[in-house]
């Protein structure tokens, strides 16, 4: 369910904002993100309870990811393909690796506190970053970049579960969006995703 919302989606998340897109430097190639419509600021909290805006990141590429901690399923396969395929590009570009921030957002503020997202992501790597925030800032971070998330029934145990989007998106340096990172694929094929668009 979740990859045909994507699916639907990315006609929408293409919508050119400049008639002349930039190559990517890496291959030469126009990016398939170039031009959309997609990220923007946000405020947010980090697994320490610090504060972190998005311009912290200025300079950077970033992985940014949309998910949840109690996902049953597809977010710790997504992160696990994510940050795995990262480990394989940062043996071989380590320099260029350090200049990548993967991060995962939650969309469950109400169970996502920062320690449980900081549990989360260094289950997975101590180079993926989590954050959570209030309800209004996630929403807000999640419209910048055309997520839909929506909360499930509570069931008996007062558990739910959240539909989301699960695309993961490779920003540049300046916030620009670049491409989607194939995290529903394996490894070796976010790997070289990177190796592609990164330079």
């Amino acid at each position: 369910m979740y990859r045909k919302f994507v699916a639907s989606l990315l006609p929408l998340l293409l919508v050119a904002c400049s008639s002349s897109p930039k190559t990517s430097a890496g291959s030469g190639e126009t990016p398939p993100l170039a031009g959309a419509t997609i990220g923007g600021p946000f405020t947010l909290t980090d697994s320490n309870g610090k504060t972190v805006h998005w311009s912290d990141f200025d300079g950077k590429y970033r992985i940014v990811y949309f998910g949840y901690t109690y996902c049953p399923d597809v977010c710790p396969l997504d992160m696990q393909h994510l940050m795995q395929g990262f480990a394989l590009y940062k043996q071989k570009h380590p320099a260029l690796a350090a200049q990548i921030v993967p991060m995962f957002i939650s969309v469950d503020p109400e169970r996502d506190t920062p320690k449980v997202v900081g549990e989360f992501t260094h289950a997975f790597s101590d180079d993926l970053l989590g954050l959570t925030g209030t309800p209004d800032e996630i929403a807000k971070a999640a419209k910048e970049f055309a997520i839909y998330y929506q909360k499930g029934k509570v069931n008996s145990q007062g558990g739910y579960l959240v539909n989301h989007s699960t695309q993961a998106y490779l920003m540049g340096r300046k916030g620009q969006p670049i491409a989607l990172i194939p995290v529903d694929k394996d490894p070796p094929a976010v790997a070289e995703a990177l190796e592609k668009w990164v330079s």
